[in-house]
């Protein structure tokens, strides 16, 4: 039976990468870092102000750097100019690597703050084999699937669970042509789907952290989801339930429709 953390393609790049990766954006301690990367898991999400993860990646990328697949990238400062090049040399000094597995321009909201300035610079890195994906993380769908249709990133990091499930529609339709890799975040949008809303009936269960993981896995269009854990034992109940593999069908409706209730509420209290 194959191990359902075994590595996979992360689409068109060349690179390969465990289904769930992890984001240290509840500081678990780097403990849980090592525990990660023991357990099997090959792709770490760095932000580059998160210390317990650079340090931890530090030592756990020493002496194997190729058996690990690092994302990290540049901040998008919307109301200065980002030196693309600047961030990127600062992730390669604190991270003590000679090259980045992904780099992505972070926190996109719209297609004009990815400007072809930006753009320019990412391709050169990638040029220089400084860098061997470049991409963006990015709010706006439709802006994601114009990108993934136009073939002009090698991957993006997206917004996709139970209750946010317009990918589906906006991006998974236009990955075909170019197969750009997808890294999925917010599984369990910010813990909301683990919370019973107020219409929840009382006697119905809730999802787990693992199911929201293996929702977001049982589409194929998703390459790899990111988990950010609290600690130890929320990280090994996380790879516990991946290890399941996909949702049967009675599940994934079950996701569904608590998902709906999910993303109702929420637009309600805004």
């Amino acid at each position: 039976m194959t191990d359902a953390l075994s590595l996979r393609p992360l689409g068109a790049t060349g690179i390969k990468v465990t289904p769930l990766g992890l984001s240290a954006s509840y500081f678990p301690g780097q403990k849980t870092v090592h525990v990660a990367a023991e357990e099997g898991i090959n792709l770490f999400f760095a932000f580059g102000i998160d210390m317990q993860m650079i340090r931890a990646l530090r030592t756990i990328m020493a002496s194997r750097r190729d058996a690990y697949t690092l994302v990290t990238g540049a901040y998008n400062y919307i109301l200065r100019a980002q030196d693309v090049r600047k961030a990127f040399e600062k992730r390669l000094r604190q991270f003590k690597t000679d090259y980045i597995d992904v780099f992505l321009f972070m926190g996109v909201m719209k297609p004009a703050e990815f400007t072809p300035r930006v753009q320019e610079e990412m391709l050169k890195l990638r040029e220089e084999g400084k860098v061997r994906a470049i991409g963006l993380s990015c709010h706006n769908r439709v802006f994601l699937g114009r990108l993934a249709a136009d073939g002009a990133v090698d991957a993006m990091m997206m917004r996709y669970n139970a209750a946010h499930r317009g990918a589906e529609r906006d991006i998974f339709p236009h990955l075909t042509a170019h197969n750009p890799g997808v890294i999925s975040y917010t599984a369990t949008r910010w813990r909301a789907l683990l919370r019973r809303p107020r219409s929840w009936p009382k006697d119905k269960r809730l999802p787990t952290a693992g199911e929201c993981y293996r929702f977001v896995l049982s589409d194929p269009h998703v390459h790899t989801v990111l988990t950010a854990p609290r600690n130890t034992k929320e990280l090994r109940e996380n790879i516990a339930a991946v290890r399941q593999g996909p949702l049967d069908a009675e599940d994934m409706k079950f996701m569904r429709e608590f998902g709906d209730v999910v993303y109702h509420q929420g637009k309600w209290f805004m």
